[in-house]
């Protein structure tokens, strides 16, 4: 019998979809919710599902910005080619978000055990949104906002690639919340920085979903809930992206900082309550 049925994995799949790509923590909010149903959150096939329905969230970022990827795997296609075409940005920023993926797949395969085991705390999850916030509320503060797309350097996607591994040693900091955050701190515009961290996950969360796929299949999860969950997952995660180029291009994070420390201390009263454990 699986362990998360058709209606729960649609209730998943909706919750991933719309906190995936907002800096409010897809895994805090997956946990939460996982909880609340009465579904275990350390199990491993529990954990494997929430890993697999981020590829439909992904697949909602490949046909949004089906273009822009397009023009860039081009550019790289023809930069392999043509050593003249190693000068254009496209072809620069096709290989800074290769090198940019490496640190997080290198941390994922070695914490691997403490992630799914002692970091899967929803106690963690709290603690993370809430510090996360006071990161992310400082970020928007500090940054210039003066650097737009363009101007992104080697530097600017390794860094901010790598704050990725926050977020995955810490459920509930937000891998957008990580990368949107050290992007501000470079001076990036918020735009710029909410596209730099969807180009960023693209590979990053492709790669954990197909690699925890074996395991959300083999322990647990029947083909019926993770299909469902993730086809649910891309149609939210589709609007989600829209609303939020819209929404940062004239608002701060500041709604987002205190979304996330109500959730944090909702989460904290929760588990100090015994309602979640």
């Amino acid at each position: 019998m699986s362990v998360i049925n058709v209606g729960q994995a649609a209730v998943l799949g909706a919750v991933e979809g719309v906190t995936e790509f907002l800096p409010v923590s897809s895994t805090g909010h997956l946990k939460i919710t996982e909880g609340l149903m009465g579904i275990p959150v350390d199990d491993n096939a529990v954990v494997g599902f929430s890993a697999v329905i981020q590829v439909g969230a992904i697949a909602a970022v490949l046909v949004y910005f089906f273009k822009d990827i397009v023009r860039i795997v081009s550019a790289w296609g023809r930069g392999l080619r043509n050593r003249d075409e190693r000068y254009h940005h496209d072809y620069k920023f096709a290989w800074w978000v290769i090198y940019a993926t490496i640190p997080i797949v290198i941390v994922g395969l070695a914490a691997k055990p403490l992630i799914e085991g002692p970091l899967a705390s929803l106690w963690v999850v709290a603690a993370s949104l809430i510090v996360g916030s006071g990161v992310m509320w400082a970020a928007d503060q500090m940054g210039r906002h003066k650097r737009g797309e363009d101007d992104t350097s080697f530097k600017d996607a390794m860094l901010v690639g790598s704050s990725q591994i926050l977020a995955l040693l810490f459920p509930g900091f937000s891998r957008s919340g990580a990368t949107m955050s050290t992007a501000l701190i470079l001076d990036l515009d918020r735009v710029a920085a909410t596209r730099l961290s969807f180009f960023l996950g693209i590979p990053a969360l492709t790669g954990a979903g197909l690699y925890e796929l074996k395991d959300a299949l083999g322990t647990g999860v029947g083909v019926a809930p993770l299909a469902v969950g993730t086809i649910v997952s891309f149609v939210v995660a589709y609007g989600s992206i829209s609303w939020l180029l819209k929404f940062v291009a004239k608002h701060s994070f500041n709604a987002f900082v205190i979304y996330r420390i109500v959730i944090g201390v909702l989460l904290l009263g929760l588990l100090g309550t015994g309602v979640l454990s």
